[in-house]
């Protein structure tokens, strides 16, 4: 492939990325992050690579960034060893149909992870999720059994603190008033804002057009403080299609707007999250 036919290859595979290291991060956020950092490394790494198989090649890339990741934020709750002992009574001739959240994951140790995704999720045989994760048959039905079973353990959300539920209340209070001028004068000298897919700026002058583009719209956005996969965030919903949603950040330094994150060019993130109204 040329740069071009890559980057529209990296494009498509996007959403499966992500619903791969979504739950591995255990988290809709974290996993756009790790999608981002796997695209980086594989668009570097791609002509002297010159994989056979692209496609395993880009997960075996994604499954060893989410694992830098999580040995990083390493808390002591997650176990990342390597091995799962094989279960010879395991069954794991049929998927299983996993519809549960990014969060349910965070107690599989990253072998169970992944062999859940790839099987349950994303529909790739044994064969060739032990290709992609470059193990045997028997680790991966190893790995499947025990992560099925600890799916059924439930998360519980950390509360949010008072004050970021004002400042998500007030933003939203004054963005569902299109009083927009307001938000601008909240935000910092230095703000960054990130929208996935499509651009990111940096400094209020250009982060200022931000609200612009939504002050122009005819779609009626309203928003709310929620939480996504246990993180303060804002819900955005088309008022005339409920289901037409999406998640924005915000990150606050001495009282202003210092970073907004917004997922509006990048919806695919919501199959899975978890969102909780506050």
């Amino acid at each position: 492939m040329d740069g071009n036919d890559l980057e529209q290859w990296f494009t498509g595979m996007r959403p499966r990325l992500h619903a791969f290291c979504g739950r591995m991060m255990g988290s809709a956020i974290d996993g756009e992050d790790i999608v981002q950092e796997t695209l980086a490394r594989a668009a570097v790494a791609y002509a002297d690579a010159a994989p056979d198989r692209p496609e395993a090649w880009l997960f075996r890339i994604a499954r060893n960034a989410a694992i830098d990741a999580l040995r990083q934020k390493k808390s002591g709750v997650v176990d990342l060893s390597d091995q799962d002992d094989a279960d010879p009574q395991a069954d794991t001739s049929s998927r299983a149909k996993v519809t549960l959240g990014f969060t349910a994951f965070l107690p599989l140790r990253p072998p169970q992870r992944a062999s859940v995704v790839l099987v349950d999720v994303l529909g790739y045989s044994l064969a060739e999720t032990a290709a992609i994760l470059e193990t045997t048959v028997p680790a991966i039905k190893a790995a499947l059994h025990r992560g099925r079973t600890r799916l059924a353990a439930p998360i519980e959300s950390a509360p949010i603190d008072g004050q970021e539920r004002l400042r998500l209340r007030a933003y939203a209070d004054l963005f569902n008033a299109r009083e927009f001028d307001a938000l601008r004068d909240l935000l910092a000298a230095d703000v960054r804002l990130d929208l996935p897919l499509r651009l990111r700026l940096e400094g209020k002058a250009d982060v200022s057009v931000y609200f612009h583009r939504y002050s122009a719209t005819d779609i009626a956005w309203q928003v709310e403080p929620v939480l996504a996969d246990g993180r303060p965030a804002l819900l955005a919903t088309d008022s005339d299609d409920p289901g037409n949603h999406f998640v924005v950040l915000l990150g606050w330094s001495d009282g202003r707007i210092a970073f907004i994150r917004d997922f509006l060019y990048a919806r695919y993130i919501m199959e899975g999250i978890d969102i909780v109204r506050i």
